[in-house]
Parts: C-alpha cells; structure tokens; sequence
C-alpha cells in the first residue's frame, strides 16, 4: 500500500477484531493502518455540535428516515443496511468539517506547542508503531499510524495524549482537560481508502484556507 520498506495493510474482515467501547466505539486489529484525530476540548463548542447533529438529521430525513423533534439520532447499525455506510461516511466528514471551522483558543497554532506533539507522535515510531503522516491543525490531529503489538492503537494514543497535555498545560499555565476525552479512530478498508486518507491530511491545513505557519504536516515516505 506505500512505497515504504513497511507494508500498510488493510482491515481484513475474516479475522480478528478487538472492540472496546466508550462514548464511542474502538475497532483494532494488529498490523492494520488506522486513521486516528484526536481533538482539543474546546474544539467543538455546544453550537457547532448541534450544526453537526442539525446536519444528520437533515441527511436522514432526504432519505426518509424520519426522526421526531425530540428522538435522539440512531446509531448506524440500526439503520437499513442501504443507508448504513453512507450516513457513517457523511458523519464523518461533517464531523471533519466543523474541526476545520477552527473553534477555540486553538493552541496547536503556537509552532512550538504543534512541535511539542509531533516528537510524541514520532518518538516510538518504528519501534512500537509505524507513523506513516500527521497533521497538527490548531484545534486537532490527524495521523495514519500502524501498531505493533503489544501495543494497540487505544494505549497509544492513552500515551500521546497525556504527555502532551501534561507538557503543554505546563506551558500555557492551564489547568484542566487539554484534549477531547476520546480520540477517533477508522481502521483503513482498502489501498484506495489509504491514498485518500493520506491526501486528506496533506491538504488539510490548505482545505482549511489556513496560512502555512498555522499547522504542521509531516510525512514519512
């Protein structure tokens, strides 16, 4: 899947997968690149969550799955299976969108605070993982990384989080939540899939219409 000395290998359906759950669910399955963002608290005020739900429910209802005013939105398994991976594919890329509206105090544009998390993201690289790309946008990062066990993707990203939080909160004086409590994470389906992906973080930040010295992209191939 890349012209690096590492393969990137894909979901494979037929074998095993470990589930965890927490407000959302974790999918990992060993040696498979996974998408992962992880967000800072701030990032997604009560107004833009509610866009965003807004915009799921406006996607469902053209497709005539009616809610009422106050019914809460389905997950995707129980919608019919037509509908499924569509609405998880719009969830996701509105989701991808309001991130991109910049909301918050966006620390990550101080370059030396971006700089802080990308040496976390590669100080195991090649040893307990394969980072492959990242992206640190002002309130969020994205990344493709593939993990070796025992590590997993859930106690990895357990790791950078913290970390960086512990160092930057230092920095800024702040007290608190730095990031969101939950990253996300997509396990990649296919090579298209994965070329995708890996264009989507390199043309974040200018997607965004942000100035170069306002994220920080780095690639490994």
């Amino acid at each position: 899947m890349t012209d690096r000395e590492v393969d990137f290998f894909a979901f494979d359906p037929e074998a095993e997968v470990d589930i965890t759950y927490g407000h959302l669910p974790h999918w990992f399955q060993p040696g498979v690149v996974v998408f992962i963002t992880f967000r800072l608290a701030d990032s997604m005020p009560r107004e833009a969550i509610r866009l965003w739900e807004r915009q799921q429910r406006d996607w469902l209802t053209r497709r005539k799955w009616l809610l009422e005013p106050d019914e809460p939105l389905p997950k995707w398994e129980i919608l019919p299976r037509e509908l499924q991976f569509p609405f998880r594919k719009y969830r996701e890329s509105s989701y991808q969108e309001q991130l991109d509206h910049s909301h918050g105090a966006c620390h990550l544009r101080n370059r030396k605070l971006a700089e802080i998390v990308l040496d976390s993201l590669r100080h195991f690289d090649k040893e307990r993982y394969e980072l492959d790309c990242a992206i640190i946008m002002p309130n969020h990062v994205h990344l493709l990384a593939m993990f070796h066990l025992p590590t997993t993707c859930r106690n990895q990203c357990t790791s950078w989080t913290h970390f960086t939080a512990t160092n930057i909160n230092r920095i800024i004086s702040q007290d608190g939540a730095f990031w969101q409590t939950e990253p996300f994470d997509h396990l990649v389906r296919s090579s298209e899939q994965f070329a995708y992906l890996r264009s989507y973080i390199a043309n974040n930040g200018s997607k965004a219409k942000l100035p170069e010295e306002d994220y920080l992209y780095w690639k490994n191939f």
